[in-house]
């Protein structure tokens, strides 16, 4: 068995450690990162590339193999299925920061996997496969240029104040305002994914440079590693898949002046139509197939054809940045931190419990809200406790969005991505569950994409939230910023409300969505190698001004949540009860519960903790079962006037129930004001009588009265006994 190298340190009170030489030896490399009880296997593999192959195939594969925390899998077959959001996220986050620090035109295969082999409950895997992923790559001869490290930070108040906490626990987490997850490397950040209770600008930049010293730490150790291990070579193996340099000087000579021109037209389909034309006309004049020839004329026609086409690109890159950092001219003819025209409407459908169409620019999301109860919570199962989630939003992206007849598939990797960015921004502004206590279900279709669709969501999420009647506490909403600079990298400049071509050819990405106070989520991807703080600090002001102006449109359209929830959602009361009178709600094998379902037509959801939720689209139905709910839950005093059922009688009296459950009984002397021979000359069983409660022994036993009601009906106290009886029946 080979030595294990190993190497440690203490951070954050505990020990993080990675080490390699003992597992997987034939991978290229391979390391387990330790932190806490928690650890993850993760695995480098280099392969030469796939013929024809004209793009970077990095794979990053993250799972949670469940018997890491000694569990079984659900379901039939026992075995993990399919990576959950969580696994998907996890490799989305792992992907982003180390995809760029490879040289242009490389396409070896790499292949990243990350297994979790142990998890404590509270460390938490993610991050650990960041760092995972970056230091097998360190030990591996491919030419990356990191390392990178992944941390989490969080913010809990203390009574000193706000105080930053690196890697926290899960426990940790339910008290932080703040979910940071941070990767970087010596030269800066290069990938942001945050989660926040509208924490403002100066607390997310404090977070950010108090987690980057911790990965300046970590970086120190992985470097560690490396030099015990033996720092290998980093080898270029096969040709970088670039342009020929006489290729790209001929296109660039062809084409400059007219790509130029055409980039400079506003209407997208019309630039694209343009720019299409320019490349056709110049691989058809200039860089023809040479079919009449030997087979190696065409093969030599084929890449020069091929060479040509990525030069092009190339080109066309360099002259979208040029045009935007030396004239300031962005394609569709926007000023840098100018916002495309918006268009907004509510309800958009009849049907639905809230909807709205949010337009910005060729951007079109169409968001619908849906109200549930408790049981259409979805469960959440994996390495974590079993937890439910109240709140949900999906994205699609249609190939039709963006003019293309593509395969129509479930949501891809960016599909989640997206989603889980909107709906992570959103969170921050619902109300808690004590106060708006529906499941919530946003569906975000994006019906026309030119850039920074899943901003769309969260501003017609925020939209259609209001449009339900969710009272959400504040509004928000989301926009990007882009940054382009020139060809040596001294100048930039930062664009607001990027679109798709901006994405596409310039460095960055930067999401940002929050509200008037602060910032509810981030999401930054990153072409160019890092970003420091004073340009985050930049690109936090430009932000927050163009969210601030997307708010403005908004509370013009509404401006608060409208006052009910829609006609065809269903209504829910919460009401709270002894949690000893739970079995007696619930009834012997369910009965009772299932009786009072049946009879009104409701829900009914219980807690342990005596919490009960009764749910119903008809209002009147609800509040008949409210009733009934709280006379069973209710303690029987004494003086309480109730109307109840004669369910038996007996030659001493009758005895009548109050509630299902609850029975007292009225003495024949208690029957009517005046003298009763026979108990059925006045009641009947099945007869509704009201009666007052006289009387409650030590063992529990109630005595009522019928007389004490009909003598206060006759001395003129009505009134007060119907507000008693209300009291007793709400």
């Amino acid at each position: 068995m080979s030595d294990v190298i190993r190497v440690e340190r203490t951070i954050a009170d505990r020990t993080l450690s990675i080490e390699t030489g003992q597992i997987a030896k034939l991978a290229s490399s391979c390391v387990i990162v330790r932190f806490g009880d928690s650890a993850v296997l993760s695995t480098c593999v280099r392969a030469d590339p796939r013929p024809g192959l004209d793009f970077f195939p990095m794979q990053v594969d993250y799972r949670e193999k469940l018997s890491a925390s000694g569990k079984f899998p659900g379901g039939f077959r026992k075995r993990e299925g399919p990576p959950s959001e969580k696994e998907v996220l996890t490799m989305r986050m792992i992907d982003r920061p180390i995809r760029p620090l490879f040289p242009d035109g490389f396409i070896d295969e790499i292949q990243l996997q990350n297994w979790v082999m142990s998890h404590d409950g509270e460390n938490d895997t993610d991050v650990l496969a960041g760092i995972g992923a970056s230091a097998a790559l360190a030990l591996s001869d491919a030419p990356f240029d990191g390392p990178t490290a992944t941390v989490r930070v969080g913010r809990i108040h203390t009574d000193d104040g706000p105080a930053y906490v690196l890697f926290p626990t899960v426990t940790q987490l339910d008290y932080s305002d703040l979910d940071l997850v941070l990767s970087g490397h010596k030269d800066g950040v290069n990938m942001i994914e945050v989660g926040a209770a509208e924490v403002d600008e100066e607390g997310v930049l404090a977070a950010i440079e108090f987690g980057h010293q911790a990965i300046l730490e970590i970086l120190e150790l992985i470097d560690e590693l490396v030099e015990k291990v033996g720092r290998p070579e980093k080898v270029i193996k096969n040709p970088l898949a670039l342009p020929d340099e006489d290729v790209a000087a001929e296109v660039k000579k062809l084409v400059e002046a007219e790509l130029t021109e055409a980039r400079q037209i506003h209407k997208k389909s019309e630039r694209g139509e343009r720019v299409g034309q320019i490349r056709k006309a110049m691989l058809d004049e200039h860089f023809k197939l040479n079919e009449s020839g030997t087979y190696g004329e065409y093969e030599t026609s084929k890449k020069r054809r091929d060479h040509a086409r990525e030069a092009f690109r190339t080109l066309e890159k360099k002259v979208t940045r040029k045009l935007i950092v030396e004239q300031g001219k962005r394609a569709d003819g926007r000023a840098p931190a100018e916002i495309r025209p918006l268009e907004m409407h509510l309800g958009m459908f009849e049907r639905t419990h809230g909807s709205a169409l949010f337009q910005r620019g060729e951007t079109q999301s169409i968001v619908t809200c849906t109200l549930g109860t408790g049981k259409d919570e979805q469960i959440v199962d994996g390495l974590m406790p079993e937890y439910s989630k109240k709140f949900t939003l999906h994205y699609n992206f249609p190939p039709f969005c963006v003019g293309e007849a593509g395969r129509i598939m479930g949501p891809g990797r960016r599909e989640v991505g997206h989603g889980a960015l909107a709906e992570r921004s959103l969170m921050g502004i619902l109300p808690s569950p004590e106060d708006f206590p529906y499941t919530i279900r946003l569906v975000s279709d994006i019906t026309e994409s030119n850039g920074s669709s899943s901003m769309a969501s969260v501003c017609g999420g925020t939209l259609a939230l209001m449009d339900a009647g969710v009272p959400i506490t504040n509004i928000c909403a989301g926009i990007s910023v882009g940054r382009f600079t020139d060809e040596d990298g001294g100048k930039e400049l930062f664009v607001t409300d990027i679109i798709g071509e901006e994405d596409f050819f310039g460095d960055m990405d930067f999401k940002v969505s929050g509200t008037r106070d602060g910032i509810t989520g981030i999401q930054l991807d990153l072409k160019a190698r890092g970003l420091v703080l004073e340009q985050i600090e930049r690109i936090f002001e430009q932000a927050k001004q163009g969210r601030i102006e997307l708010i403005d449109a908004i509370e013009k359209v509404i401006a608060e949540p409208r006052a009910e929830v829609s006609k065809y959602a269903p209504r829910v009361h919460t009401l709270n009860i002894d949690p000893d009178k739970i079995g007696k709600l619930i009834g012997p094998g369910g009965k009772g519960i299932r009786g009072l379902q049946d009879k009104y037509g409701v829900q009914i959801d219980v807690e342990d903790d005596g919490s009960v939720m009764v749910s119903s689209a008809d209002r009147d139905s609800l509040e008949a079962a409210v009733a009934e709910i709280d006379v069973i839950a209710a303690e029987v005093r004494v003086g309480t006037i109730y109307t109840g059922t004669v369910v038996s009688t007996r030659d001493f009296g009758a005895f009548i129930e109050l509630a299902p459950g609850t029975d007292g009984m009225c003495h024949v002397s208690e029957l009517a004001d005046g003298f009763v021979k026979n108990v059925t000359d006045v009641v009947k069983v099945g007869d509704t009588v009201k009666v007052k409660v006289i009387l409650v022994d030590d063992q529990g036993r109630i005595k009522l009265s019928r007389k004490a009601v009909m003598i206060e009906e006759k001395q003129g106290d009505g009134e007060g006994a119907e507000s008693d009886e209300e009291v007793a029946n709400a």
